[in-house]
């Protein structure tokens, strides 16, 4: 019975070890920061696109964006990971 007991507790202790190791690898992946663009810096990244190109993928909702500030004043800055992805993938 307290073998039965030894080997349980050895065997929580192993899954804990496991857990514990495998968290950092996963916290820096989230830890990466997004890589934000300005509709300028999009067409300077990505050569022949328009910024007027760029506004519609943002009204159509093809791309990942956020607008800083309020209404139509804030600066709407795009995703670089989204817009690549969506420019890789309508390629």
């Amino acid at each position: 019975m307290k073998r039965n007991k030894q080997e349980i507790i050895d065997q929580i202790l192993d899954l804990l070890t496991e857990l514990v190791e495998d968290e950092p690898a996963e916290k820096q992946e989230k830890a990466q920061p997004m890589e934000m663009l300005t509709i300028k810096e999009c067409t300077e990244a990505v050569k022949g696109l328009s910024e007027h190109t760029v506004r519609k993928l943002v009204t159509q909702g093809k791309v990942h964006y956020i607008r800083t500030g309020e209404g139509k004043c804030g600066k709407i800055l795009i995703s670089k990971k989204s817009l690549l992805d969506y420019l890789n993938g309508a390629a």
